[in-house]
């Protein structure tokens, strides 16, 4: 294995696609989108003799980038491959609830609650409600409420919500890498809107990347594991595809690239090989 290691960070939505990182990480990290610029950034550290060390920077809501990543590092050579790790995800579902829960304890209790992050697909907004449920369950605010920049509420409508449901005062808090953005509200004079600042501060950020980097290096030396073959299951609970409707499953196989529909234009391939080791727990959320 090479001495050397290089680390790259792969972004989706979450991350604004490698925007929200921006003077976060530590100077020598790679900050890509996934697709053709990760695999790209990933033959480029080979060609170099690097061993290379691949952290999806999900905070829980986006599966699908594990499994996106892990599909580029399968399209490296096998022999360039030996030398590639792809690493647990930043933070999972459990990571970001206690992240929020945090950061709701260092806002005064008399204000509502306004979790905002970018929107995903339909499962990763309703992912958001549930951990916003869990945040309000386990917290000290009466009011804790949801929205989404570039969805539906957007963050100008999440604060009429609270409005309107008697709040004197908003506080912002991200569920995405970038601290969150006062909206401008028309006719909602007269109600405070803060922001809490970023969920993960980038010192605590670097040292949990690092943890990731030296988890996977420490996985590979110890058993030979590359963690794409997981990597590739980590989607595989999310969405349509395991969303039927109690007495309407519909027969199909659960082979290598199969295919079934979920109604017109929605046929989609994907993969269910083994996954042990794949709900791993992560063991550092700050």
């Amino acid at each position: 294995m090479a001495e050397r290691c290089a680390v790259i960070a792969v972004c989706g939505h979450e991350a604004a696609y490698g925007r929200a990182l921006d003077g976060l990480v530590d100077p020598g990290v790679s900050v890509v989108p996934s697709g053709r610029e990760l695999f790209r950034s990933v033959c480029a550290n080979l060609r170099r003799g690097e061993e290379t060390v691949v952290v999806p920077m999900t905070l829980g809501r986006d599966p699908g980038l594990v499994a996106d990543t892990a599909r580029s590092l399968r399209a490296v050579s096998g022999g360039e491959r030996a030398a590639t790790v792809l690493a647990e995800p930043f933070g999972t579902a459990q990571h970001l609830v206690g992240w929020l829960r945090a950061a709701a304890g260092r806002v005064p209790e008399a204000s509502a609650l306004l979790v905002t992050a970018p929107s995903g697909d339909p499962f990763e907004d309703a992912e958001l409600y549930r951990i916003a449920a869990l945040v309000r369950r386990y917290g000290r605010h009466a009011l804790v409420e949801v929205a989404f920049t570039g969805g539906d509420p957007d963050p100008a409508e999440g604060v009429r919500r609270c409005r309107l449901l008697g709040a004197e005062r908003v506080t912002l808090l991200s569920a995405g890498f970038a601290p969150p953005e006062a909206p401008e509200v028309g006719g909602a004079a007269g109600l405070p809107v803060d922001r809490a600042g970023p969920l993960v501060s980038a010192s605590a950020l670097r040292r949990v990347l690092a943890e990731r980097v030296a988890d996977a290096r420490r996985r590979r030396r110890e058993h030979g594991d590359d963690g794409i073959a997981p990597g590739l299951t980590a989607a595989e609970n999310h969405g349509y595809s395991h969303a039927h409707p109690p007495g309407e499953g519909h027969d199909h196989g659960h082979g290598p690239g199969h295919q079934h529909e979920h109604g017109p234009g929605h046929t989609h391939p994907h993969q269910h090989p083994s996954a042990d080791g794949a709900g791993q727990v992560i063991r550092s959320i700050a």
